[in-house]
């Protein structure tokens, strides 16, 4: 890179280009291969030991050097990042995102961004008119709290789009909202009776309202024209440029079925994938135990991939709480004859458990409510009391309502409380949805970060992406602040809850490494560990945590190797 008029700072002199012409040529083959020495900046490295540092040396994929050791390392040869006063931080690692889908879902309606119904429907009508050869019109990703009820009628998409069916998945995807001729191929009608762990919702008549929950959107969604590989793969590849811009260098893929994998593989083979991706596989209440054997082929098939590896399984032990379907102790203060709809029976979920767990695949269990919550404890106890203790680190991820006397039992088990930091707010989707249908007290229990901490529980963060910006600076700013992107409320929405920016980004870098049962390789820039780095524009130690999102990710490198550049 041309260094023409830059100043870089070493030990208390200042290094100019002349400088750094003359220093010593101390990367001979037999001592360190120096690449790339990164300076001029706050550098937190995560390492308990050795929190801060001015500079960071990487050879050979690893870090070489901290501090006057790495801007020794610097000649002719060293390729020398200035930080310009920014941040340097291990890589951000996401427990719990969607890339394929989330990518192929890019592809389609753009609805994500619309903040009304009615500028969802002229983006649809739009997007209809400007693509009149698919046969259906789809997309996910809008505002399931557009409408204060979160019940969408069919007949306001009637009006855009007459002569097609339409599918448009909120934002949670739990919930889709279909048109009338969506309704009609699917044969959903006033006698239709509702499906297993799933939610026709209806007028007074009972004729379909236009709303599914839950496994009622396969009604319609499994009719739709299937995404071809190649949309797949073109999914996957915008995804995977996202998270590596975002700062991204390891992802859990948190719901794929075993021929998914297939995409994964080719993606690697075609240079797509900047990060490393674990895959989890989907487990089927009601196929589960067919699954084992095509599990173990699907991990197989995978297995000797630098890049790719599929070692989890995951499992939706409930919904979600702004549809009514997350599983609660006691019923919704809206509904008093409802708990929700678990997805599982809690027995049958501790023996699927304990038997993927047998075979040698982590747990990823999507737990939302506190009954959601307890039955995935209880299904992880269940496995370790049958198949004997072993570091097995099971995650329970969102862990959004959590009874207290459920909150110890996660170091107990050895649980990680996998968090998408970023929902710990008081959005549109939580005051108008989620709220309502709690009640006070039990909304005093949301998203227990600090608690479950103090308790020796291990901590990550993810994104849940489409469902949510993956950018981890968003989610730091949230676990920070409990606020708004507004501000709003002041002094956080339970505040006891607000982590210090470092544990925040620890659950971010380090706790999802852990997760990935690779903390002795990567998650901290410690010397001797994978160089994966993330250079940020700012210096976040020194900002106030409500102007974390304007920091720009400026560089991401994995295992030393650039992957994105602003």
């Amino acid at each position: 890179m041309d260094r023409s008029g830059k100043r870089f700072r070493r030990r208390n002199a200042i290094l100019t280009t002349e400088s750094l012409a003359a220093a010593p040529q101390t990367c001979e083959p037999a001592q360190v291969s120096c690449q790339t020495v990164f300076v001029n900046g706050r550098v937190l490295t995560g390492d308990p030991a050795r929190p801060r540092a001015h500079a960071v040396a990487v050879a050979d994929g690893v870090v070489a050097a901290l501090d006057a050791e790495a801007v020794d390392l610097i000649d002719g040869r060293v390729e020398v990042v200035d930080l310009a006063g920014g941040a340097l931080v291990p890589s951000f690692r996401d427990g719990h995102v969607h890339p394929l889908w989330g990518g192929v879902d890019l592809g389609l309606a753009p609805i994500a961004a619309a903040t009304s119904v009615d500028e969802l429907l002229r983006q649809v009508g739009d997007y209809a008119a400007a693509n009149p050869d698919r046969e259906w019109i789809t997309g996910g990703g809008f505002n399931h709290a557009l409408q204060t009820d979160g019940v969408y009628d069919a007949e306001l998409l009637d009006k855009v789009v007459p002569d097609r069916p339409v599918l448009l998945m909120t934002n949670d995807y739990h919930a889709a909202w279909c048109n009338s001729l969506a309704l009609e191929r699917a044969g959903i009608t006033a006698g239709t009776v509702d499906p297993e762990r799933g939610q026709v919702l209806r007028r007074g008549d009972g004729t379909p309202i236009g709303t599914l929950l839950e496994s009622a959107v396969h009604l319609v969604e499994d009719l739709k024209p299937k995404a071809t590989p190649q949309d797949r793969l073109d999914g996957l590849g915008r995804a995977m440029r996202q998270l590596a811009a975002a700062g991204i260098t390891w992802a859990q893929e948190a719901a794929l079925e075993p021929a998914d994998v297939a995409t994964y593989l080719t993606a690697a083979e075609q240079g797509l994938l900047p990060s490393d991706v674990n895959i989890a596989l989907r487990s089927d209440p009601a196929r589960w135990r067919a699954q084992l054997d095509e599990f173990r082929t699907a991990r197989e098939s995978a297995q000797g991939n630098p890049l790719v590896s599929v070692g989890t399984v995951k499992y939706f032990a409930d919904g979600v709480i702004e549809s009514g379907t997350g599983a609660l102790l006691e019923p919704y203060a809206d509904a008093p004859h409802s708990c929700g709809l678990p997805n599982w029976d809690a027995g049958e979920l501790c023996e699927a458990v304990a038997a993927f767990d047998a075979a040698g695949f982590q747990t990823h269990i999507h737990a939302i409510g506190d009954a959601g919550v307890r039955m995935a404890l209880d299904a992880v106890a269940h496995a370790q009391r049958v198949n004997g203790a072993r570091d097995r680190r099971a995650v329970i991820a969102h862990t959004q309502l959590v009874h207290p006397d459920d909150v110890p039992r996660f170091a107990a088990l050895g649980v990680i409380a996998n968090f998408e930091p970023i929902w710990a707010q008081l959005d549109e989707v939580m005051v108008h949805l989620t709220l309502p249908r709690l009640g006070e007290q039990r909304s005093s229990l949301h998203y227990p970060m600090r608690t479950l901490q103090q308790t020796g529980a291990r901590l990550s963060f993810g994104s849940d992406w489409p469902v949510s910006s993956m950018r981890p600076l968003d989610g730091l700013a949230t676990a920070v602040t409990r606020q708004t992107a507004a501000g709003e409320p002041a002094g956080g929405w339970l505040p006891g809850e607000r982590l210090a920016l470092e544990t925040a980004l620890s659950a971010y870098t380090a706790g999802v490494a852990f997760q990935a049962f690779a903390e002795t390789r990567t998650g901290t820039l410690t010397v001797g560990r994978s160089a994966d780095l993330c250079q940020l524009s700012a210096d976040i130690t020194a900002l106030p945590p409500g102007e974390l999102p304007d920091v720009q990710v400026l560089g991401t490198w994995r295992r030393g190797a650039e992957v994105h550049r602003s």
